[in-house]
């Protein structure tokens, strides 16, 4: 991979990150492509874009390296976050997540991966490494598939996930089969996009830019941002599978957030390569999730302490909540996505330093 096309990736994986942490503080960036309607399927993406094909014949190694580099650091965090929500227990008079158990530890996060409040988004890492590794699989099996007959089938797990999802009762391991059929799609078309579209065709010009734009406007017909009572619209909850009674919207607005991102950083590469924090954050992107609610969770006890509010105060709100919004928002913003990059990269020096966990 050329070091031009590196650096575009790990700025994609920015902007993504920073897509997560401001829809958790409810503004958007994209006013046209609202919270939750496309970053996750972003990041599903561009681990489609980094997917590798000698993997295809070295199955282990494979499995190995996505245990390595997200299930053993999920759950340190996991124990991390297993003490602090035990700590903070004591000061709000709330336990912030599920209950204790061998099995809300280690096959929750499987589930939902909601055991703790705080390390919630964290949900995404397992499901990343379950539909990883049936990525892998299933290309060994479409090998020798014609392109064309490998993308319908991909397109139609896609598609069909959503309307499935309202067939059956979502018990646990349906919801996994759901969000897995769903993600699939969008890893292929990261993986697609590489092999088939990147250097060969100029996807990026101002026809599509408006053809992108109209369909989108199309989509936003179907929004109900405006008000709660109304359902999420364009956005969704995969975690969950909570689409609402949209069918087709949540793939449609996906593939065009997708591909918005993309052109955003097309445009944009030569003024971003260079900033030293947009590379750190691409970077850290795996701390950024685990820790953005954590981090946000002690700047509101801070404010707490500056306002003499009692901090049992916060057991009153979910772990969302920001103190005073309006004023606050941007505020959360920028301390958090500095304290999650700088912790991610302390993290890295004191692993890189100690030569216990060199190896992890």
């Amino acid at each position: 991979m050329d070091k031009i096309l590196s650096d575009k990736i790990n700025i994609l994986k920015a902007l993504a990150i920073i897509l997560v942490v401001s829809g958790h503080l409810e503004f958007r960036l994209f006013d046209m492509f609202p919270p939750y309607s496309f970053q996750l399927a972003l990041f599903f993406f561009i681990s489609g874009m980094l997917f590798k094909d000698k993997y295809l014949d070295n199955v282990t190694d494979f499995i190995k390296r996505r245990v390595k580099s997200l299930l053993v650091l999920y759950f340190i965090y996991s124990a991390f976050y297993c003490v602090v929500t035990i700590v903070l227990a004591k000061f709000t008079g709330k336990f912030w997540g599920m209950e204790l158990s061998l099995k809300n530890f280690f096959i929750t996060p499987f589930l939902n991966g909601h055991q703790f409040d705080l390390s919630c988004p964290m949900w995404f890492v397992t499901q990343l490494f379950m539909t990883m590794i049936t990525f892998l699989f299933l290309e060994r099996q479409f090998r020798n598939l014609d392109i064309k007959l490998k993308t319908a089938i991909y397109t139609v797990m896609g598609f069909a996930a959503i309307p499935l999802s309202k067939m059956f009762p979502l018990t646990p391991v349906y919801l996994i089969i759901i969000r897995t059929m769903f993600s699939l799609f969008f890893v292929y078309l990261g993986h697609f996009y590489i092999r088939k579209i990147h250097g060969n065709y100029n996807i990026f010009t101002p026809k599509i830019l408006g053809i992108v734009l109209c369909v989108q406007a199309i989509l936003w017909h179907f929004n109900r941002d405006f008000d709660p009572e109304h359902g999420i619209g364009l956005s969704y909850v995969l975690v969950w599978a909570r689409f609402d009674s949209q069918i087709v919207v949540p793939v449609l607005t996906s593939i065009t957030g997708i591909w918005f991102s993309l052109w955003f950083i097309h445009v944009t590469y030569n003024y971003f390569k260079d900033i030293k924090l947009v590379k750190l954050i691409g970077e850290n992107t795996y701390h950024i999730m685990a820790n953005h609610l954590f981090v946000m969770y002690i700047l509101t006890m801070i404010i707490f302490k500056i306002n003499g509010i009692p901090v049992s105060e916060r057991a009153n709100h979910d772990i969302y909540w920001i103190y005073n919004p309006v004023q606050n928002t941007y505020l959360y913003f920028v301390i958090t996505m500095l304290a999650t990059t700088y912790i991610g990269q302390g993290l890295k020096l004191i692993k890189k330093h100690i030569p216990v966990i060199k190896d992890f």
